[in-house]
């Protein structure tokens, strides 16, 4: 039982969509050298530019080589193949010779209305069959007369006629007035002017309306001849003249109704020549793409055209003719306009095409014809352009009836579809060409394409079969017994899939007769196909009738799936139903196909239901990777020692030389420095915390922040009653007490925990992981404020934890000034100074262990790096929770004395240019930020110019932003573009790289090369290998380097399985050894075996020796051919993603930023995307940032996108409202727990498709 898909019915409010132009890449800063630069950007890009890694050369990746992996459909062995004979070209009865057979059309139009001007020509009917106006020959002579002498005399501009002969005019006429049209026709042929008949525009926005203006401006129109009537209801700009349409050249409308044309002068007489090769009139013809052709018919060939079909319809003087066609174009034209109760047999249907005109008709029994023919096809057979017989009993078979026998005159043959036209065999079916005098000339002002079709040379086995050149007619037929002529279909209706050939009409035909019809319009349906994955995939769309239900719609839908399944043996890969009316209608009824296929590929069909099948339908997926029996480690040493490749290993500074070793040591514990600095510089700023406004909340110079950091101690001792050892979670807004009571805690001898608080307007979601937090850290103690802790204890608080089971909570609020007995000291470097709890991207709580000795050299390292002294100012905008934002914001400023200004992420919802106004203000060098921060200044602070006239950023030499994934180019090189006018160069922003492990592996500090960016091929990435390539090719990722490998960590890249070490430029887990490495998780159920190699890894071969630390991210090490600090070669660390986030899809792996960034791509109103695996199934969640109405639309861009980009089907695509996708405080996603609320049905989503 398939999968219903979901909708919800609510109207929501989205704010305006905001589009985003990525920058382009710019490795350089070429505008002169900044001021603080630390290397001339001149020898730097000399450096970049002297030696690049081999590289294949450019031609090769504009070649797709993945075409070659896609799974080719092999033909089947039992597939029809054609076996008649050789066909020959075909050949028409000759033409009658005619006595007294008019030179030319005019020269008739001439006889006529000057012998029998009282002889009707023309007689218009209204829809309820009633004559309104009859046109004699006399008539249409004199009134064609006065427009030609109106036209070529009366029309200037600037005392210059306004037309010359063989310039074009656009005839624009409805269809209910063909008497006008035939005026306004012939008048341009007598004043040797060129009509080109189009439709009537209706509004701006017609339906492929703009390539009609196209055609126009090509064929150089600058008059469009109507009626009164007409030009009345023609849309009008406020001068009160004609809009110009969309895509139109500026036109001069001139109405033709009698009183504005002027009766021809005694000696003015139109010159009426013999018919000449000369173009007439062009007609024009929509495409399959959507692109508008002008066919040039000429004198000559309307003229023999003519004669052929009045010898095959056996036409003769004052004989009665009825046209229900259009009479502007094709057969209606040539019938109605230009030839001049109903018996069955007097049916007879006949086939045309623009190019070639009248391609056979059915001859009228009493001149003798052969009777009709019907012919019972196998669909299965002419999918393969094979015919064969078949009985009608069957459901897939096609009747065809024929369409008469060729025209008099003509040579008719058919030839193969695909590739030279070469003759087909006599039960093949092919393309119908004919070669006659009557066909049209050429496509106007198109060469290329009118060789192709109006000059072919066909030939059998090599050798040409005549030397005339035939026209193409787009008609796919065969001839069949007594020379009829049978057509299957046209060339524009022709679909390819997987080497069978089906036609859209085949397919209307059989989604109509599947019962019951009341849920859709009958003649509203429209079948084309996308080009998905290099092959066509059938597209289905029709109009649902307003009553119909849901259900009813979805059962109906795979009705219909079945019943194509069946008949046709192909699979549809997309079924849409639209509101009634809301197809684009194409001009005499019916649907504008091309302009369909072009909504529904831009997403702006709008579908109400939408069934996709790529599950069946895509069978040209490359195969899946096949794991190899895996390569021991020492083969992989070898291997890479032979092809000259280093092992990729990397290490910052060696800290054991550097002049700060005496410091170092006595630097130990944090507890001690920070009494050392309250002894020895009393008064010198630490801290400096900003609020909304901009304005200093509060400050902590050393004393301060001892004797603060003395009363938590004592009030934890006496109040608290806590013992060495014990945990105390910390639960404060970002500010001066989070700091304060960390220190107390560590002058206690306790181990601090620092917790963010609950959210007091989402208590629901925030306050459990608060309440895990102090439960899984066994904290004996609870420190916060007054306010947070009547939150913890509040009756809302109870409605999401058992508030019960609190421990002591404290606050701090007023606590008495007393004197600390004594300050703890830790035995050894080796105890736990503090616990660093974090929930990962993957869901997971995870708490590592901080030793005295870690967090010392942890600061130690960032000090060097950052080259951090008591006269420096940094600017930090992080949360201080977990990781390297916690140590900027807590350890950093108590071991190097520098003075911090804390800007609270929080704030920036209030005051976006908050941290910004804060960098200029203090002048400050060096600032760190999260990727959140990041972006609330791109999206923000774009506009308001008023704020930002007094930030100046030139002071900033760098600006890192602290993460735990790979860089985010686009947005870091997206806010260095925007600030780049404010003064920050585009050097300066970077970015860090840490995790669980490590909270500081790299950071790009003040000294050093500019990080620099590769481009990897995204196709080699997910076999885990990388495959450098230039910027700009096919598939190419751009990586950034996440900032330099900080002093003292040494960093190695590892095979995920072997664990043995890898060489340079290969994608394995990175492993960090470093005096700052966590010591351990701490678990509360003793489940540190699981995690054990985390923390003490040795590799399997080589140097088994040293203990590595597992970072769970894949990421690769390259020598570069820059210089760091110390003169050695650089080595780049670039972080492709966590290991535990990777999808693993048909063998493959896939991370998911990769396939979120297409999507995003995808269509304007995805505002954010994320994906994650369900059982095997992709599922893909977006944002909708627009109408609902564009909900469905996503569905197939989503489905084509991953599919091109990323050759996976995508099981389900879920579309939500803008916010639903929940991001950490670091601006990642969660993803795991996007699929638990999916699993738990809880995201309210606007439409959930499952796709088959």
């Amino acid at each position: 039982k398939m999968p219903m898909p979901s909708k919800r019915r609510s109207v929501l409010v989205h704010s305006s969509v905001e589009t985003y132009t990525p920058p382009v890449i710019n490795l350089f800063c070429l505008a002169g050298v900044p001021v603080n630069s630390r290397v001339s950007s001149k020898i730097q890009q000399l450096l970049n530019t002297l030696k690049r890694p081999k590289r294949p050369p450019l031609k090769e990746f504009f070649v797709d080589d993945f075409e070659e992996l896609l799974e080719v459909q092999r033909p089947d062995p039992n597939q029809p193949k054609p076996e008649g004979n050789q066909m020959n070209v075909l050949k028409g009865e000759p033409l009658g010779v005619v006595t007294n057979w008019p030179p030319s059309l005019l020269a008739a139009l001439q006889r006529w209305g000057t012998t029998q001007p009282k002889a009707p020509c023309l007689t218009a009917l209204d829809t309820t069959g009633k004559a309104i106006y009859t046109l004699t020959y006399g008539k249409l002579w004199s009134r064609s007369l006065k427009l030609a002498y109106t036209l070529l005399n009366k029309l200037t501009t600037k005392n210059e006629p306004l037309l010359k002969p063989g310039d074009r005019v656009a005839l624009v006429f409805p269809n209910s007035d063909p008497v006008m049209f035939m005026v306004a026709f012939y008048g341009c042929l007598l004043a040797e002017v060129i009509p080109v008949p189009i439709e009537v525009p209706l509004t701006r926005k017609d339906a492929g309306s703009q390539q009609i203006g196209f055609l126009l401006g090509s064929c150089g129109v600058t008059l469009a001849l109507t009626t009164d009537a007409c030009q009345k209801g023609l849309p009008k700009a406020q001068t009160g003249e004609v809009v110009t349409f969309k895509g139109w050249p500026r036109l001069i409308w001139f109405v033709i109704d009698g009183k504005h044309l002027a009766k021809p002068t005694k000696d003015w007489h139109p010159q009426v020549r013999d018919a000449s090769a000369e173009i007439a009139y062009i007609e024009y013809k929509t495409s399959k793409e959507g692109s508008t052709v002008g066919i040039t018919i000429s004198h000559a060939s309307m003229l023999a055209h003519c004669h052929a079909l009045t010898q095959a319809c056996g036409y003769s003087e004052a004989e009665t003719l009825t046209n229900v066609l259009d009479f502007k174009r094709d057969a209606g034209l040539w019938h109605g306009v230009l030839t001049v109760s109903l018996r069955p047999e007097v049916i007879c249907p006949c086939a045309s095409s623009s190019e070639a005109l009248t391609v056979a008709i059915r001859r009228p029994p009493e001149l003798g014809g052969p009777p009709p023919g019907k012919a019972v096809l196998s669909m299965n057979c002419l999918s393969f352009g094979v015919i064969r017989v078949d009985t009608e009993e069957k459901l897939s078979v096609l009747t065809v009836q024929d369409v008469g026998q060729i025209m008099p005159g003509a040579n008719v043959c058919v030839v193969k579809v695909d590739g030279t036209p070469y003759l087909c065999k006599a039960d093949e079916v092919g393309e119908i060409c004919v070669n006659s005098g009557a066909t049209g000339m050429a496509y106007f002002g198109l060469l290329g394409i009118t060789r192709n079709v109006f000059e072919v040379c066909i030939s059998l086995s090599g050798v040409p079969v005549s030397d005339q050149p035939f026209t193409r007619t787009g008609l796919l037929g065969f001839v069949g017994p007594d020379y009829l002529v049978f057509v299957v279909g046209k060339l524009d209706g022709l679909m390819t899939v997987s080497g069978r050939r089906h036609n859209a009409d085949d397919v209307v035909a059989t989604a109509l007769a599947v019962e019951p019809m009341k849920f859709v319009y009958r003649g509203r349906i429209a079948v084309f196909s996308v080009t998905v994955l290099h092959d066509d995939r059938i597209v289905l769309v029709a109009e649902q009738r307003p009553d119909a239900s849901e259900e009813d719609s979805f059962q109906w839908m795979s009705r219909v799936l079945q019943a194509i399944d069946s008949i046709h043996q192909v699979g549809v890969y997309c079924l849409a139903l639209v509101p009634a009316n809301t197809l684009p209608k194409a001009p005499l009824g019916g649907i504008h196909i091309s302009e369909t296929k072009q909504r529904f590929l831009e997403g702006a069909l709008h579908p109400c239901n939408v069934l996709m099948c790529p599950h069946t339908c895509v069978t040209n997926l490359p195969k899946p990777r096949q794991k190899q029996p895996d390569v021991g480690p020492a083969s992989m040493i070898v291997g890479n020692l032979v092809a000259g490749k280093r092992i990729a290993q990397a290490s910052g500074r060696d800290v054991t030389q550097l002049e700060d070793n005496d410091q170092a040591r006595k630097f130990l514990y944090l507890a001690d420095v920070l009494q050392w600095r309250a002894q020895t510089t009393p008064d010198h700023p630490l801290f400096l915390l900003l609020n909304s406004k901009g304005t200093v909340a509060s400050t902590a110079s050393c004393i301060q922040l001892h004797k603060r950091a003395e009363r938590v101690a004592v009030a934890l001792m006496e109040k608290g009653r806590l013992n060495v050892g014990d945990h105390v979670a910390l639960v404060y807004p970002p500010g001066v007490d989070l700091i304060a009571t960390f220190y107390g805690c560590l002058y206690a001898g306790c181990i601090p925990i620092t917790v963010r608080p609950p959210h007091p307007q989402n208590l629901a979601t925030t306050l459990p992981t608060v309440k895990m937090i102090v439960e899984v850290s066994k904290s004996a103690c609870i420190l916060t404020t007054q306010a947070i802790m009547k939150l913890l204890k509040s009756k809302e608080a109870a409605t999401a934890v058992d508030i019960k089971t609190w421990p002591t909570i404290l606050d701090t609020d007023d606590m008495p000034k007393k004197k600390l007995a004594s300050i703890f000291r830790p035995t050894s470097p080796d105890m736990l100074a503090y616990l660093d709890f974090s929930v990962s991207t993957t869901g997971i709580l995870a708490g590592v262990k901080m030793s005295h000795a870690a967090t010392s050299a942890l600061c130690r390292s960032i000090k060097l790096q950052c080259e951090l002294y008591p006269s420096r100012q940094i600017a930090i905008c992080l949360d201080p929770y977990c990781g390297l934002g916690f140590a900027l914001w807590c350890l950093c400023s108590v071991y190097s004395g520098h003075q911090s200004i804390l800007v609270p992420p929080l704030e920036l919802e209030s005051n976006v240019s908050l941290w910004l106004s804060a960098v200029s203000q203090y002048k400050v060098r060096v600032t760190f930020c999260s990727y959140s921060v990041m972006e609330m200044c791109t999206k923000g602070l774009g506009t308001q110019t008023d704020v930002l006239r007094v930030i100046n950023l030139s002071c900033v030499r760098t600006c890192m932003v602290v993460a735990e994934e790979r860089p985010r180019i686009t947005l870091t090189q997206s806010f260095s573009k925007l600030f780049k006018d404010l003064g920050l160069s585009a050097r300066a922003v970077s970015t860090t790289f840490g995790c669980r492990v490590n909270v500081a592996v790299c950071l790009q500090g003040t000294a050093g090369p500019d990080p620099t960016t590769v481009y990897v091929d995204m196709r080699a990435l997910r076999h885990d290998r990388v495959r450098l390539v230039e910027r700009g090719s096919p598939h190419s990722l751009p990586l950034m380097e996440s900032g330099k490998i900080l002093p003292g960590v040494k960093v190695i890249i590892a095979h995920t399985e072997t664990k043995g070490p890898l060489g340079d430029s290969h994608l394995g887990e990175i492993w960090v050894s470093s005096p700052h490495n966590a010591t351990g998780y701490y678990t509360v159920y003793g489940e540190e075996a699981l995690h054990a190699d985390h923390f003490t890894a040795r590799l399997s071969f080589g140097d088994t020796q040293t203990v590595w630390a597992r970072t769970g991210y894949l990421g690769f090490l390259r020598r570069t051919e820059l210089t760091d600090a110390s003169g050695e070669r650089h080595d780049a660390l670039y972080v492709v993603g966590s290991l535990d986030e990777t999808l693993e899809l048909r063998g493959m792996r896939y991370h998911p930023i990769d396939i979120e960034t297409s999507v995003i791509r995808a269509h304007k109103s995805i505002a954010e995307c994320a994906v994650f695996t369900w059982t095997n199934l992709l599922v893909v969640v977006v944002e909708l940032e627009g109408s609902e109405q564009e909900a469905l639309d996503l569905v197939a861009l989503v489905t084509n996108v991953v599919l091109e980009e990323h050759y996976l089907i995508v099981g389900v695509v879920v579309i939500v409202d803008p916010g639903v996708i929940p991001i950490n405080s670091r601006g990642e996603k969660q993803r795991m727990h996007l699929r638990d609320g999916f699993l738990a049905d809880q995201l309210d989503p606007i439409y959930v498709a499952y796709n088959m």
